[in-house]
């Protein structure tokens, strides 16, 4: 049996983001998403979840790329001379590396990213995180640890296969980061689940962040392989006034017509494959 997550990534990030991943939500496929509690839009986000609470929702950890949650003088080797956190993973990567960041304030920062989404009043069904950054060695041991002390059950494996380009082109900087990161996801595989976290088995949607277009998505849900898999989007709405505010140079209209295209609905059915959230992979 085939059962698929769909999951919107950068929920409180911008409120056209959020009304994107409502919409793919209610007239496509998007069945999880993950909120990002330092987001500028938490709470417009906070609100839309308590409205849709068919939507599983999740936490979108952030270690680099935004504002810390906690106190800066709590978490002072997180942040650079902006105040802000590390702008990329490249960059959190290099201090890290250089020892410049210390694990306890990653502890503290991320477990008050939970606390303010558990008071917002959200059922947190998994967590994952901006860049990936949480199966970093170090780093995932504190998440593994937050995970047990906020009874969360599930994480995200982002470990995409790495001979996987169904059609896309990327870039060589992308094909190299996303095998790095695949590499790194598939020792964190082991270590969640001694923890006792569940995480589907299969990952699609890192080598084409941002250009997930009906063609690619479709190639995915064609090959799809037995057993759980997530795929990750980042639906939105409005090109010209996202891509204003973020020099990604993502598609979040077309990531959000191909999941509520009718093409796609009707694949999935072909198919059979069950579409699940993170909140309910313990069922399958």
């Amino acid at each position: 049996m085939k059962y698929l997550i769909i999951n919107a990534d950068d929920f409180g990030l911008h409120e056209n983001i959020n009304i994107g991943i409502i919409a793919g939500h209610t007239k496509g496929c998007i069945t999880s998403t993950s909120i990002m509690p330092g987001a500028p839009a938490f709470e417009h986000a906070a609100a839309l979840a308590a409205n849709h609470p068919r939507l599983g929702v999740g936490v979108h950890l952030t270690l680099v790329g935004g504002v810390p949650v906690s106190e800066p003088e709590k978490v002072s080797s997180l942040l650079n001379r902006d105040g802000l956190l590390c702008a990329s993973y490249p960059a959190f990567l290099k201090k890290y590396c250089l020892a410049g960041i210390r694990l306890t304030e990653v502890r503290q920062e991320l477990a008050a990213q939970v606390k303010r989404v558990v008071s917002a009043g959200i059922r947190i069904t998994h967590l994952d995180s901006h860049q990936h950054m949480h199966i970093v060695p170090g780093v995932l041991e504190a998440v593994l640890d937050i995970a047990k002390e906020f009874d969360i059950p599930a994480m995200r494996i982002p470990a995409e296969p790495l001979l996987f380009f169904g059609g896309f082109r990327p870039t060589a900087d992308r094909v190299i980061g996303r095998s790095g990161l695949s590499l790194l996801a598939r020792l964190a595989r082991n270590k969640a689940k001694q923890a006792g976290l569940l995480a589907p088995e299969h990952f699609f949607g890192m080598l084409a962040g941002g250009n997930m277009a009906e063609g690619l998505l479709l190639k995915i849900i064609d090959n799809l392989p037995e057993g759980l898999s997530e795929i990750m989007v980042h639906p939105g709405m409005n090109d010209v006034v996202l891509n204003t505010a973020f020099s990604w140079g993502y598609h979040w209209q077309q990531e959000l017509a191909a999941l509520t295209s009718p093409l796609v609905a009707e694949r999935l059915k072909q198919h059979q494959i069950k579409l699940v959230s993170f909140a309910n992979i313990h069922k399958k």
